[in-house]
């Protein structure tokens, strides 16, 4: 059975004669398979339907610049049929028989196998994009797990940066605290050597200034007396249970020392913020004023002071 040219079978199968002779043009002329191959890799190229233009002395199907006799071109094999009706060329000078033109059972058939052919090779060309297809999700997928990764990592990194400044100023309150407490417990101890040995609620009030003589009219007042001063003084301080603490503070400490005393021997919850007010005439204490020395004040020499919730 005579066979097909390449680019006769590619007609027969549908293919547009643009793509078909470059395809013929581009594989040399290798065969049915290679010419297949060509389509399915450039089908997508945007000039694929432009039609061909051969280079000079170039022939589809040739390898050479000018066709031999022994090797046809294209363009005589496909017009091998009216060649031999005409009779006029000697079979002997082509150097062998002539193609047969094929039947129509025989063109069927071989459209049937080049069909089937090709049905193989796009079933390849899929399976092989699926495979692409899935390297790349599986690469995606790497990819976004490695990101995840990447940001657990900061906020890990993050959270431990958070904890360790957390940590210190927990640190810092602590040393802060212990070094009011330290300062307690010296002026507790110069209280106790400079009173003899009393403890801060032992302590007595010192007496008050004896009571001048009333003036038997505004004639014949003396001279004003002389104020004494006075460098310490009394605070008596009632709890919001109804408790009392009773305590001597320098008359030059500030009225935070009497807050920070509250803290640590009263019994107010851990974490209660209070404040201090004076009773009579009424008056609360800002965070300005706590750090007001007592004498400002004028808590000295003696005062009540009253616990209260903020």
């Amino acid at each position: 059975m005579a066979d097909q040219t390449t680019l006769e079978s590619l007609l027969e199968m549908g293919f547009e004669r643009n793509r078909a002779e470059k395809a013929v043009a581009n594989t040399g002329n290798q065969g049915i398979e290679r010419a297949m191959d060509w389509l399915m890799e450039h089908e997508g190229d945007p000039d694929i339907d432009e039609p061909y233009v051969p280079p000079v002395g170039n022939t589809l199907g040739a390898g050479d610049s000018q066709p031999s006799p022994a090797q046809p071109t294209v363009a005589d094999t496909a017009e091998g049929k009216d060649s031999t009706e005409g009779g006029d060329m000697d079979l002997d000078a082509l150097g062998g028989d002539p193609k047969q033109p094929m039947t129509e059972e025989e063109k069927r058939e071989q459209v049937k196998r080049l069909e089937e052919l090709m049905r193989v090779k796009q079933a390849e060309r899929r399976e092989r994009e699926r495979a692409e297809e899935v390297e790349r999700e599986k690469q995606r997928r790497k990819q976004g797990q490695e990101l995840l990764q990447i940001r657990q990592k900061l906020q890990d990194d993050e959270m431990k940066k958070l904890a360790d400044h957390r940590r210190k100023e927990k640190m810092e309150d602590k040393m802060a605290k212990q070094r009011v407490k330290e300062k307690i417990a010296r002026d507790r101890e110069e209280r106790a050597q400079k009173f003899g040995g009393g403890g801060p609620s032992s302590m007595a009030a010192p007496p008050p200034p004896p009571a001048e003589p009333s003036p038997s009219s505004p004639t014949s007042q003396g001279p004003p007396p002389t104020k004494k001063e006075y460098d310490e003084c009394r605070i008596q301080v009632r709890m919001l249970d109804g408790s009392v603490l009773t305590a001597v503070f320098k008359a030059q400490e500030p009225l935070a020392a009497v807050r920070v005393y509250v803290q640590m021997n009263g019994n107010t919850p851990e974490g209660q913020d209070f404040t201090l007010l004076s009773p009579y005439p009424r008056h609360e204490y800002s965070e300005l004023d706590m750090e007001k020395p007592l004498k400002e004040l004028g808590l000295v020499p003696a005062a009540v002071l009253v616990v209260t919730k903020k």
